[in-house]
């Protein structure tokens, strides 16, 4: 039994090997040769805008496949991976992601949304700063000067009388009038994102904080007209824009462990000068040490430095910070 029981394994093994062989085709000069269970090897995800189909492939024929290679429309919402728009999170050991990514927008390109744009989008979620506003300066020549005018008066390259080669079809926007000035924020960022009549949407050509550091940028121009101040350190245009200089700045971990350390040292360093310092005021209140008896520096003209030879930490074999718990 033991015997037709090897035999019936090695009959099995026989007939495996000769299986996966069969399998995979020869190989030639520019032929690699057939693969067993190929998928494993070569991929078929669909990648957007990436077209590797492979011969092998049982799943659907070469037209099939670049149809679903075709790039789609994200799902709304969608961020791009390695995008978010939120700024550094103030929870502990938490990832630090730059905020100028993708942030979802929920308002679509129609009228009755950009109205809920305007009444709903009220505040910049960055605060105002000159590193910003010197980044939002030429992002807003390219993009929106060209038009705009540099100066935010609708005077543009592209509609300036000295342009011989002016078509505009249309008047742009006046921004630093009074109809601009007491607009939302909504309003602006509505603008950027989809465009307005001629003017096309920016959403793919800024990134989430570029476009609110351009609309930082315009209120800047505005309030240059009115003879007001719109920056880091002061806004007399609105209530919206917070300078970025009235934001408290955090306190590190590092910093909160330092500060005592330096003051402990300062207190007790010999070279902080002992004698005058807060622990010989210490020794001139209290008089004399319980733990060895010994007079203050003053009191018996002991060597200040050596105490009478004693350790200075340790004084007698008693802790230093023990001092206070003594009976003075």
């Amino acid at each position: 039994m033991k015997k037709s029981s090897n035999i019936f394994t090695i009959l099995l093994v026989v007939v495996l090997i000769y299986t996966l062989c069969a399998c995979g085709g020869g190989a030639g000069v520019n032929e690699p040769g057939g693969e067993y269970m190929p998928d494993m090897g070569h991929s078929i995800a669909y990648e957007a805008n990436y077209y590797d189909y492979y011969k092998y492939n049982r799943w659907g024929s070469s037209s099939e496949y670049y149809e679903m290679a075709k790039p789609r429309k994200p799902v709304m919402g969608t961020i791009p991976r390695g995008d978010a728009g939120n700024a550094v999170s103030d929870t502990p050991n938490a990832l630090s992601i730059p905020a100028n990514g993708s942030v979802p927008y929920y308002y679509a390109d129609t009228e009755e949304e950009r109205t809920r744009a305007m009444n709903e989008i009220t505040t910049n979620p960055f605060p105002i700063t000159a590193e910003g506003l010197e980044r939002a300066k030429p992002l807003y020549n390219v993009s929106c000067g060209i038009c705009h005018g540099g100066a935010g008066d609708g005077n543009g390259w592209l509609v300036d009388e000295k342009n011989p080669n002016v078509k505009y079809p249309a008047q742009p926007a006046i921004l630093i009038n009074d109809e601009f000035t007491a607009a939302s924020e909504g309003r602006f960022y509505h603008a950027i994102m989809y465009g307005k009549n001629v003017m096309g949407g920016y959403a793919d050509k800024m990134s989430y904080e570029e476009r609110w550091q351009v609309i930082h940028y315009i209120r800047t121009l505005q309030a240059k007209e009115k003879g007001l101040v719109y920056s880091e350190e002061k806004n007399t245009l609105n209530n919206v824009g917070i300078p970025g200089a009235s934001i408290p700045k955090k306190k590190t971990r590092t910093a909160k462990l330092l500060v005592p350390t330096l003051a402990h040292g300062g207190d007790h360093g010999h070279d902080a000068g002992h004698g005058d310092g807060g622990h010989g005021k210490e020794h001139d209140d209290h008089g004399s040490h319980d733990a060895g008896g010994h007079d203050t520096p003053k009191a018996d003209g002991h060597d200040h430095d050596s105490h009478d030879g004693h350790d200075h930490d340790s004084h007698d074999g008693h802790d230093h910070d023990d001092h206070k718990k003594d009976d003075h």
